[in-house]
């Protein structure tokens, strides 16, 4: 499914609300618990998707990034 640039710096913006708020969440919560596991575990996927938006929007990512000089040889 395509969606426009709109959308997805729409879903950004969501996305990056709901990270934030989640991390400021994970400061409370005791490690080893299911919440916390279930929080961190978020966190990831949101941080993922925050990248694969970037990357439909052809901004440079960390893996772009971490890549650049492998495509030059180096």
């Amino acid at each position: 499914m395509r969606y426009t640039n709109e959308e997805l710096a729409e879903a950004r913006r969501s996305i990056d609300s709901t990270l934030h708020k989640c991390e400021k969440a994970l400061e409370k919560l005791r490690p080893g618990s299911a919440s916390h596991t279930l929080t961190a575990r978020r966190i990831r996927a949101f941080r993922i998707a925050l990248d694969l938006i970037g990357r439909e929007l052809g901004e440079e990512g960390p893996e772009k990034k971490r890549t650049a000089p492998e495509r030059m040889g180096r």
